[in-house]
């Protein structure tokens, strides 16, 4: 079955992302902010696709981004960037640092789904 990671320090939006890739009929794993989810990658785990947030607290999912497409293991996971920020400086840098798609919260399934063809998984 092809499991997602979804990285978002909002329960709610990361919980939400959760019901709905079940919906669609995948498995997700959850971590609530960028530091479960970088001890989740550093443990071995590797995702079929990542859905991440952007403005969290600490380390921003930029930088996650930044550091998923650094490492080798990781590089090919596609990264749908699940955002509050629909600014164009906003979308440019998350598809420079390697984005595969981009939702603007509040998501819903229609957008989830739209990216997921984007990246071939629906």
């Amino acid at each position: 079955m092809t499991e997602a990671l979804i990285i978002d320090d909002n329960r709610s939006t990361a919980d939400a992302l959760n019901q709905m890739l079940m919906v669609l009929g995948f498995k997700a794993r959850v971590a609530y902010g960028s530091s479960p989810a970088m001890s989740l990658l550093g443990k071995g785990f590797t995702p079929h696709f990542i859905c991440l947030d952007i403005n969290m607290p600490g380390v921003d999912g930029t930088e996650v981004l930044a550091y998923l497409r650094r490492e080798p293991r990781l590089k090919p996971v596609p990264v749908i960037v699940v955002t509050s920020d629909d600014q164009p400086e906003t979308r440019n840098k998350v598809m420079k640092l390697g984005a595969s798609a981009m939702i603007i919260k509040p998501a819903t399934i229609d957008a989830l789904e739209e990216a997921l063809k984007k990246v071939k998984l629906a």
